[in-house]
């Protein structure tokens, strides 16, 4: 049960955005008015920074493509609703990670623990200092993480695991997912094969392969920001179901300016590299599955965290790049 609910956490986490059902102050009633125009001005001319239903054409195939939120909130229903004719009408549904992979991450995890524990060496405590370490223990303690457990946790994995706020961590937990869930329970129930578009371990060649300094680092960094990252759920949640997701990943940047003691220069290096292997090396890598696995088939449907559409480098604009027509869906 235990590395089930750990593969669920990864899969949760890795793609954009998760959030649930999280109240409180938005960020973006925080926002200064230089940082209101900063973002307005990234998202003047992002390409598709707004919409989280697509449809591209190409010949007689028609590829429907949605920009999914991982966790739960109650709002999904009714986007389930509005895809569950062409779910069940599809050829073929492409997703981040099908049933296959996550069986497939839950034994890897099993069977090799170190991929996400501390297994050998010093744990936690011993590697980063004690104020961090009581903030650790906080946040674990809200989301139902006992210490003895985050303290053997990889740091890039515990960093991870925090990122979901405890208000959506119980769900979680239980099994209760996001839109992605609804659409393979749709798709399984009306017999439609599915594929994933990157392989299962795809987790950890992001995240693993990081020193344990640079680990340690974002995890401190992480730690620094309870309020802010209570802020940016609110305002996460706002955004996309507002279909606002340019914003949504923009406000994410601007954040980074808000980080206690973080140099800006510094900040900005670290969201771009984040930036470039969570999201637009994936895209990249993802066309030519998505266009194999389209051909000689009418019907497609794509769906992926809804950080994947948006900018030149996102699926949208790849596709169209390959000769794809886009069109929202109404």
């Amino acid at each position: 049960m235990f590395f089930r609910s750990a593969a669920t956490i990864l899969l949760s986490c890795i793609a954009f955005p998760a959030a649930a059902i999280c109240v409180g102050d938005s960020y973006l009633d925080q926002l200064t008015p230089q940082q209101e125009a900063q973002l307005s001005a990234a998202v003047a001319d992002m390409p598709y920074a707004e919409g989280l239903i697509w449809t591209a054409t190409k010949g007689t195939t028609e590829i429907t493509v949605v920009g999914t939120m991982h966790i739960y909130d109650p709002r999904l229903d009714a986007l389930r609703a509005q895809l569950a004719e062409r779910v069940a009408t599809a050829d073929l549904v492409l997703l981040e990670a099908t049933p296959k992979e996550e069986a497939q991450l839950e034994e890897l995890i099993t069977r090799e623990p170190d991929r996400l524990f501390l297994v050998d060496g010093p744990t936690l405590p011993e590697l980063v200092d004690e104020e961090t370490w009581q903030l650790i223990l906080a946040a674990a303690g809200e989301r139902g993480i006992p210490s003895f457990m985050a303290a053997k946790m990889q740091p890039w994995y515990l960093s991870m695991t925090l990122a979901v706020p405890s208000c959506a961590m119980t769900d979680m937990m239980a099994g209760v997912r996001g839109l992605d869930q609804m659409i393979i329970e749709d798709a399984q129930a009306a017999g439609v094969p599915m594929q994933a578009v990157e392989p299962y371990t795809t987790l950890f060649d992001l995240f693993g392969d990081d020193n344990m300094d640079e680990q340690i680092s974002m995890l401190r960094i992480s730690m620094l920001v309870p309020d802010l990252q209570q802020q940016m759920f609110v305002s996460m949640l706002d955004s996309y179901f507002a279909e606002e997701i340019g914003q949504l990943w923009e406000l994410s940047r601007l954040a980074m300016s808000d980080v206690p003691g973080m140099d800006p220069v510094a900040g900005k290096a670290m969201f771009d590299d984040m930036e470039e292997s969570l999201l637009n090396t994936r895209n990249r890598n993802w066309i030519p599955v998505i266009t194999d696995a389209a051909k000689g088939r009418d019907d497609v449907v794509l769906a992926v965290g809804a950080g994947h559409l948006i900018g030149d480098q996102g699926v949208l604009q790849l596709l169209e790049n390959e000769g794809w027509t886009i069109t929202r869906a109404e």
